[in-house]
């Protein structure tokens, strides 16, 4: 009976609960997108009768129901190719899922604790909630997969405001009407029995109203600009080859020859004329290109079959004075199979590529043991040159960071290539999430973005976010397209992290004005 009793301290959590499945439902591959958008009512309206502690736990119950339901993928990543065993491939996906969950905790327990005006809530609860993402986007070199204006990839009007806030522009809208929401829900009995003022919920309705009809109609005239600019851009041809390599063959010695000669064939296969720029995906070469002559020679071949420009992914070393470095590393080759150029991965997966603090934490060693030990490249971001074009290359993980393609085009980009291994993911979500990912970094710079994936999905996305092409998992494919592109650079492109910052401004003007009127109070009295 005392058990049963226990077990009752549960139940106000359930809305937090309910939440933090919406939100997930909100991403691919459920994707209803437009769940996002009241995903947060069972949660807010449930902390009005908590204190500021239970309203914590109810934030955090939220968040770890959403991220474990979200990147469960982990625990297959994780013991099946990093060998763990699946009780440590759990408590692996429980840590971080704890870690993600403590921010929307702080989420609640912070507007609990400012509790700004009727008026002024929703938008100061939006900020908040943008100012947690922009911390979690960055602390700790960053983690910012499920940013909640993901979860909008595929809501096309909506999304063009990325390229004047990034992701993170709507992360705010979202959280502002379901805030918006809550107060109508609030309100409404005491509006109907007349106890209280119209003014506060016609203030919110006002700027909530104001702020999304400005998102949509400027959504609606970017599409058209942008079109307009698309029908008379340059579009050379690429082709993506996914050459669906099982991940427990991809190193096997044995199959090295067989990895290269399915990615020449499906090459050799492109219309004629040939296209301007072949790309194979992230470590496509099972060896080290240029430093082992027989499988080296073997490529080459096939490029100078081919006729054109590749652009392929290898593992690479250097050696220097006191240590071997070892890269994740693209490489562009002209039709004469000559490297005109190399980009090696900067933002590496932590405990996947490599491990951080390595003196201090060696004994955690890595997760992923097949995906080697890279050192970072240099932070030059210079794109690579094919032809009349310039594209800049994000390996893998890279394409979570808004930074990373934004530098690329500030260099000269005039497109966006992202080469990816996803055999790690199996038939999970994540792998339509990650793609879904590539769409925002399309609309907040304007380049299209192509993408080549091992075992998929590879395709294509213009600089409105339209995917115009895409392959299946697990699937041999070699799809051809005219990629526009084009010279614009974006408000965002150019300054940005606006928002993020100005988030994190307001929330501590917010505390300094509480703070001051708190000291006036106790004055009065």
């Amino acid at each position: 009976m005392r058990h049963k009793k226990n077990l009752f301290f549960l139940i106000p959590y359930f809305p937090a609960l309910v939440s933090g499945l919406l939100l997930t439902a909100s991403f691919p591959d459920v994707s209803l997108y437009y769940l996002a958008f009241v995903s947060l009512l069972p949660l807010m309206i449930s902390i009005q009768s908590m204190t500021t502690k239970q309203s914590f736990y109810a934030g955090f119950v939220a968040g770890f129901a959403h991220y474990m339901t979200l990147i469960y993928w982990i625990v297959p990543t994780v013991t099946i190719y990093g060998g763990l065993h699946p009780l440590l491939g759990v408590s692996t996906l429980c840590l971080l899922c704890l870690y993600l969950g403590l921010y929307v905790g702080g989420f609640t327990w912070l507007i609990k604790r400012l509790d700004p005006p009727e008026g002024l809530m929703p938008v100061m609860g939006a900020c908040l909630w943008v100012g947690l993402e922009y911390i979690r986007a960055h602390a700790f070199t960053g983690f910012p997969w499920g940013i909640l204006g993901y979860s909008q990839y595929s809501n096309q009007t909506l999304v063009q405001i990325a390229d004047l806030t990034g992701v993170l522009g709507l992360s705010f809208l979202i959280v502002l009407c379901n805030l918006t929401l809550v107060q109508l829900f609030l309100l409404a009995p005491s509006l109907a029995s007349r106890k209280i003022s119209c003014r506060s919920i016609l203030i919110v309705l006002c700027y909530t109203l104001v702020l999304v009809g400005a998102a949509l109609t400027y959504g609606r005239g970017r599409i058209q600009a942008i079109d307009s600019l698309i029908q008379t851009a340059p579009k050379p041809n690429i082709s993506v080859i996914q050459g669906n390599i099982r991940q427990d063959l991809k190193w096997d010695k044995t199959f090295k020859k067989g990895t290269i000669e399915r990615y020449g064939s499906l090459s050799l296969g492109m219309a004629i004329p040939p296209p301007e720029l072949i790309i194979w995906p992230e470590t496509a070469l099972p060896f080290y290109y240029g430093r082992d002559p027989l499988y080296s020679n073997q490529v080459d071949a096939y490029v100078r079959k081919a006729k054109t420009h590749f652009l392929v992914g290898s593992p690479a070393f250097e050696r220097g004075r006191d240590e071997i470095r070892f890269y994740n590393r693209a490489y562009m080759l002209n039709p004469l199979a000559l490297v005109t150029g190399s980009y090696d991965k900067t933002h590496l997966v932590p405990f996947g590529e490599y491990v951080p603090l390595e003196n201090y934490l060696s004994f955690l060693g890595k997760i992923t043991q097949q995906a080697g030990n890279f050192s970072s490249g240099d932070k030059r971001f210079a794109p690579l040159a094919f032809k009349d074009h310039r594209t800049g290359v994000l390996i893998c993980f890279e394409i979570l960071f808004p930074s990373v393609a934004r530098a690329f085009v500030k260099n000269g980009a005039d497109m966006l290539t992202t080469i990816t291994n996803d055999a790690w993911f199996g038939n999970t979500s994540a792998a339509r999430q990650h793609f879904s990912i590539a769409v925002l970094r399309a609309v907040e710079n304007r380049r299209s973005v192509v993408r080549a994936a091992n075992t998929g999905i590879s395709g294509f996305i213009d600089p409105v976010g339209r995917v115009l092409e895409e392959t299946g998992l697990f699937t041999r494919a070699a799809i051809t397209r005219p990629v526009p592109t084009l010279e614009e650079i974006s408000f965002y492109t150019r300054h940005g992290e606006v928002l993020g910052m100005a988030a994190l401004v307001a929330i501590c003007l917010g505390f300094m004005v509480k703070g001051v009127n708190n000291i006036f109070r106790r004055f009065q009295k």
